[in-house]
Formats: structure tokens, sequence, C-alpha cells
């Protein structure tokens, strides 16, 4: 009984999660105009480490354990609409070969399996 109890508290804990990231991402609109996106990365850049820091001591406070000081986060200095157009080009551009790129791999396989069985 405690095991199923066990993966069922997991499951709606991972469902809550995914729940709550696609809430974030529909309302802070993340997938909307590449500006608003950057704007929203560097909010992030701003909140989330003293958020960590507050939740760190919190901790600590409750448990008694010691938590090191996280290192600072890196920096980066280069414009997110560049590095994300040139993914999305680079995903659909493997999207739009793998029906042929499939084609070719299976017509080799199958002759390479013929030349073997002979």
């Amino acid at each position: 009984m405690v095991p199923r109890v066990w993966s069922l508290m997991r499951f709606l804990i991972k469902g809550s999660v995914a729940g709550g990231a696609v809430y974030l991402v529909y309302d802070q609109e993340l997938l909307g105009p590449s500006d608003k996106s950057q704007a929203v990365l560097q909010k992030a850049e701003e909140i989330v480490p003293p958020a960590m820091y507050q939740f760190s001591q919190y901790v600590c406070e409750q448990t008694g354990l010691k938590i090191p000081q996280l290192p600072a986060p890196p920096k980066f200095n280069f414009h997110i609409r560049d590095t994300w157009n040139s993914g999305i080009m680079s995903v659909m551009s493997a999207l739009s070969v793998a029906p042929s790129k499939a084609r070719e791999y299976s017509k080799e396989g199958w002759e390479y399996l013929k030349e073997r069985t002979k």
C-alpha cells in the first residue's frame, strides 16, 4: 500500500511542477516576442539568487543543516534572440531532412542485410 501511495505522491508532485512551469511560461509570455523573453530572463537573474539564498537559510534554520554558499550565477553577454533563432533554424533543418535521411539509412541497412545473408 505504501509504495502505491508514494508513487501517487511522486506523480502528483511531478504533475504540479510541470503544470506550474507551463503556467509560468504562459503567464510571462515567454513564447512571445524575444524582447519580452529577454526581459523576463533578466528579471529572473535578479530574483532567483536572493530567493535561493533565503530558502537555504530557512532550510538551515528548520533542519539544523549547514548548506554551503552557492557560487554566483554566470553572467552571459549575448542576445538570446540570436541564439534562439539559430537553434530553431537548426532544429527545423534537421526535421525537414529527417524523412529523406530515414529512407536513405533504411535503404543502406536493407542492402547491408541482403549482402550479409548471401
